[in-house]
């Protein structure tokens, strides 16, 4: 049984829970607390927790053994309830105001049941933590609310991990991290790497599951998600856990340390106040768009030589006042080398327009340099006569392969580069800078040409229509005319169809007013 399979079988429970009157959106918590529970018993077994155990009388076998009815919900619900005040605050943290939603004893027996008959050993061989985001994945792509606003697709993510190479002894960070994605992946990459950590010495490898990673997350219960699922993944953090919660625009940003890696999907929108409102009073350049403000959170924590990916819509990339000061600060502080435009369709926010942004502080000859840092910025535009995607047409790793070939090997950008990449190009156009998806800019042409705006486009999208080549406006007026014509028409068979003919009849004549007619208009 694959890991996919598993997760359409958890899925598919959430069928038991009809009767009880539990949504999707509620369903996904409610099993997420109870799979937890399970999870941490297989890797406790499997030795893969080596601190964050859940205490005696809270773990697996208390509830899938010996008891049933009644008992057996009361002692559940306690059991939860429990949790939430355990000594451990990572615990605490992931159980924080937990409670179950069920009400008879036979869903619980039959969530029970069905959790452990599934294949756990196959599972592990994929590590239970991928199950885990395959079902919170599973959670963002099905439903229209939940964890999809908090959920990147992830072969975006890891296009960017294989792009900035995080290495081993690296602080890798987040200050929005939503489910962890981004740090689960760089992790993963680390493993890769190290033969899982196998090549590093004792106490390189605490340095990997403890203090490596660092996230912040807002919202609670987004952050027990992520820290459910970085412990699920063997990354346990200090006593806070990887993801600690707060604002990273307030006081929670401002006291993280400075990293060599950040990889971010900032929330999109401006600032409203309360919880997520830009509180910070270190940023240079003051704003009320989140993305403005998480940008200049995102290149001042870098260390000098640090390197960064991050989504960001296109707002940030034209907006003026603020909006330049800080694309200027970014250009003269880091070296902006790659701009990923990407196509629309593969956000939670449909519509949305998006790119990649990668930079590097300082330069790659000199990482304390803090003036005149980039030099050229080259574009890869992966949108422009590019599907929408979405369920029908999924985004897949092989759409950022050929911008992953000419991106190159280095992670600072600075791997020998040359303009021309014609992937999804129409079969048998001909191969010109003009449809090529791959070009280079320079700082000056950027400053003098785009007026320090980054929304630098130059493919001719294939459905955009030709100013010069359109007919002659009396030709389109009187299309138009004719088209509004018929569209009258068929409203008036429809509301006598339904009945209506009097609303027809006083609205035609209403017509023939506005148009001067009179009674030249008749039915």
């Amino acid at each position: 049984m694959t890991n996919n399979d598993i997760v359409q079988k958890l899925w598919n429970l959430c069928d038991v829970l009809k009767d009880d009157g539990i949504n999707y959106s509620d369903y996904v918590s409610e099993l997420v607390q109870l799979l937890f529970i399970k999870m941490v018993h297989e890797n406790t077994e499997s030795g893969v927790l080596n601190k964050h155990f859940l205490p005696e009388g809270k773990r697996w076998p208390d509830i899938s053994e010996g008891k049933s009815g009644i008992a057996l919900l009361n002692y559940y619900k306690q059991m939860l309830l429990d949790l939430s005040k355990d000594s451990d605050p990572m615990i605490a943290a992931i159980y924080a105001e937990a409670q179950s939603s069920l009400r008879e004893p036979r869903h619980l027996e039959q969530l029970i049941k069905s959790l452990d008959q599934i294949d756990w050993f196959s599972a592990q061989k994929d590590g239970l933590g991928d199950l885990y985001e395959g079902l919170l994945e599973k959670n963002a792509t099905e439903t229209k609310s939940g964890a999809g606003q908090y959920f990147t697709p992830r072969e975006l993510i890891n296009s960017m991990v294989r792009c900035v190479k995080p290495q081993a002894g690296e602080l890798i960070q987040d200050p929005a991290a939503g489910t962890a994605g981004f740090l689960i992946a760089a992790d993963a990459y680390i493993k890769q790497q190290t033969d899982d950590l196998f090549d590093l010495d004792a106490k390189q490898k605490v340095f990997q599951r403890d203090h490596a990673f660092v996230g912040v997350e807002l919202v609670p219960k987004t952050r027990q998600m992520a820290l459910m699922n970085c412990l699920l993944h063997g990354m346990e953090g200090d006593d806070e856990g990887v993801i600690h919660q707060g604002n990273s625009l307030g006081e929670a940003g401002k006291n993280l340390p400075r990293a060599d890696v950040i990889l971010a999907n900032p929330p999109f929108g401006s600032s409203k106040g309360g919880n997520a409102a830009i509180t910070r009073d270190d940023l240079t350049y003051k704003t009320n768009n989140k993305q403005l403000a998480f940008l200049q959170h995102i290149y001042r924590n870098l260390k000098a030589g640090g390197r960064a990916a991050v989504v960001l819509p296109d707002n940030v990339l034209f907006e003026a006042g603020v909006g330049t000061d800080v694309r200027r600060d970014l250009m003269e502080k880091c070296t902006l080398h790659t701009i990923l435009r990407l196509p629309t369709g593969i956000f939670y926010a449909q519509g949305v327009k998006t790119n990649v942004l990668f930079f590097t502080k300082g330069t790659a000859a000199n990482p304390q340099q803090t003036e005149g840092c980039t030099q050229q910025v080259w574009v890869y535009d992966l949108r422009t006569n590019m599907p929408s995607f979405g369920k029908r047409t999924p985004f897949g790793e092989s759409h950022l392969t050929p911008f992953e070939a000419v991106y190159g090997e280095s992670p600072l950008g600075n791997s020998q580069r040359s303009e021309g990449e014609w992937s999804f190009t129409a079969e048998g156009a001909e191969q010109t800078l003009e449809n090529s998806r791959w070009r280079v800019f320079s700082r000056e042409w950027i400053r003098e040409s785009k007026g320090d705006s980054l929304d630098i486009s130059w493919l001719k999208d294939n459905n955009s229509v030709d100013a010069a080549n359109l007919p002659d406006p009396e030709i389109l007026a009187a299309e138009a005319m004719s088209e509004l014509t018929e569209a009258l028409r068929e409203l008036d068979g429809l509301l006598n169809a339904l009945g209506a003919g009097d609303e027809a009849e006083s609205q035609k004549k209403l017509l023939a007013e506005v148009l001067g007619m009179g009674d030249e208009v008749k039915a």
